[in-house]
């Protein structure tokens, strides 16, 4: 039996267990907030309601002791943790021993001997590498199909997930595909080879170009002007009458401009021509809305999970019109705060708050950046061309409950040898009640507030090691 199908055969039995669940029980349901959570909550909600289930929901930043001991104290008999829950398989089988438990999850999970009662279903205990291959939501897309083929029809909110997880390389890897190929096959989602350029559908022409980062534009990212005197040069009137043009609105004369004036600034990038690639359309979305390019969809539901507005997220994916006019609202917000935490960060970047290192950078935000959006702003920050290649972003925002999230990226994961799960997992060893996640290309950790000077040294030694490593890669 190869890993593909015994991870199956998981889901199967998964989905064997799942059915057995008395139809009285209430459901305690228990996701992550960021795109992929709120996509895998949204499927498994589908189904409880298609399989008349009655439960109960929370969106978590992050899972812990505490967390799993006020849930332990909750009347509930029946928990299914979706894209989070691997990490702390040990505490969970502890606290939740009387429990019925379900883990749907893609995450790296905690070595531990046996699972005990827990229905544990994650690619990695095949050997399939979650981090790449599916998503949380793709994960308990496979566990709905099991149990009920009519879910196919959310393979789309699978896709969603997986591209706000970073699982898309100009295509997916063996898991992820097969879902897209059953979007696809319903008409949920359409491939279009095009520019890989965010907004698309919803930013002026200029804007998308200027706020383009993953491809960056020389003399184009960055700048509103050097983008509308770009567009003039290449022949392409930014307006059309009183409105700034979008880039679904340029006929194909107009799109040969744009990419090869594009592909044209980028001589001397090492991929000039990787501006073009797959884009994810949802033809049943309507235009020029966010969540009709698969990658603006995921960014909206990032929005709803950092804001603390989940529910939107999940009426948006269940096709709740009234409640997607409301998440879309949400983005406005969303900019503030991510201008906000850029403005804070640009003027404090040589203050004591944010130390620069040989080849690493540790921001700490305290209380003035949001803890959800501490993670965007380092995020923002890896893909932007102000810090250097093989540099690693560590960022720290304080949270209200006393503890501080802390994320870590880079800006370039050289040839994908770094695993920056590990990386942060090294870094909070030794650091009491400290709890880490993430995959290879983002990862984080909550600790204790007033652990905070202990995890900055603690981090100066570890990312100072990996930075000496590879910085000649």
């Amino acid at each position: 039996m190869d890993c593909y199908e015994k991870f199956n055969e998981i889901i199967q039995n998964a989905s064997e267990e799942f059915k057995k669940i008395d139809k009285k029980e209430v459901i305690r349901l228990i996701s992550h907030l960021d795109a992929d959570g709120i996509s895998a909550c949204s499927i498994m909600i589908k189904l409880l309601n298609n399989d008349n289930r009655k439960y109960s929901v929370s969106i978590v930043q992050q899972l812990n002791k505490s967390l799993l001991s006020q849930l332990a104290a909750e009347p509930y008999k029946c928990f299914i943790f979706t894209d989070i829950g691997s990490g702390v398989l040990s505490d969970i089988k502890e606290l939740l021993k009387d429990k019925t438990v379900f883990i749907l999850d893609h995450h790296s999970t905690e070595e531990i001997d046996d699972f005990g009662s827990i229905v544990f279903a994650n690619p990695h205990i095949c050997g399939i590498d979650g981090g790449k291959e599916i998503s949380g939501a793709g994960v308990v897309f496979r566990f709905a199909c099991a149990v009920d083929s009519s879910m196919e029809e959310l393979a789309h909110i699978a896709v969603v997930g997986a591209i706000g997880d970073l699982q898309e390389q100009n295509g997916f890897l063996h898991l992820n595909d097969e879902i897209l190929k059953i979007a696809v096959g319903k008409n949920k989602i359409k491939v279009v080879k095009g520019l890989r350029i965010f907004g698309t559908q919803t930013k002026p022409l200029h804007k998308a170009l200027e706020y383009c980062t993953d491809p960056y534009i020389p003399g184009v990212s960055g700048s509103e002007s050097g983008a509308i005197q770009f567009l003039y040069q290449i022949g392409i009137e930014p307006k059309n009458g009183k409105e700034w043009k979008k880039i679904i609105h340029l006929d194909d004369e107009d799109m040969k401009k744009l990419v090869t004036g594009i592909i044209m600034k980028r001589l001397n990038e090492s991929n000039p021509d990787d501006v073009l690639g797959n884009v994810y359309i949802l033809p049943h979305e309507e235009e020029e809305s966010p969540t009709r390019d698969a990658k603006e969809f995921a960014t909206l539901l990032n929005a709803c999970g950092r804001l603390g507005r989940a529910s939107l997220g999940i009426g948006t994916c269940l096709g709740d019109k009234k409640i997607k006019q409301q998440a879309i609202r949400s983005l406005a917000d969303y900019k503030k705060e991510i201008v906000n935490a850029l403005n804070w960060y640009n003027e404090n970047k040589f203050s004591d708050d944010v130390l620069w290192g040989n080849r690493f950078v540790i921001i700490n935000a305290k209380g003035k950046v949001m803890s959800t959006m501490i993670g965007t702003l380092a995020s923002i920050l890896s893909k932007s061309n102000v810090m250097a290649n093989n540099t690693f972003i560590l960022s720290m925002a304080q949270a209200l409950d006393g503890n501080t999230k802390v994320s870590l990226r880079t800006t370039n994961n050289i040839n994908g040898n770094l695993d920056l799960k590990n990386i942060i997992e090294e870094i909070i060893d030794g650091i009491g009640n400290a709890e880490s996640g993430g995959h290879q290309n983002a990862a984080g950790a909550v600790i204790p507030t007033e652990k905070e000077e202990m995890l900055m040294e603690a981090a100066k030694e570890v990312l100072g090691k990996y930075a000496r490593e590879e910085k000649v890669s």
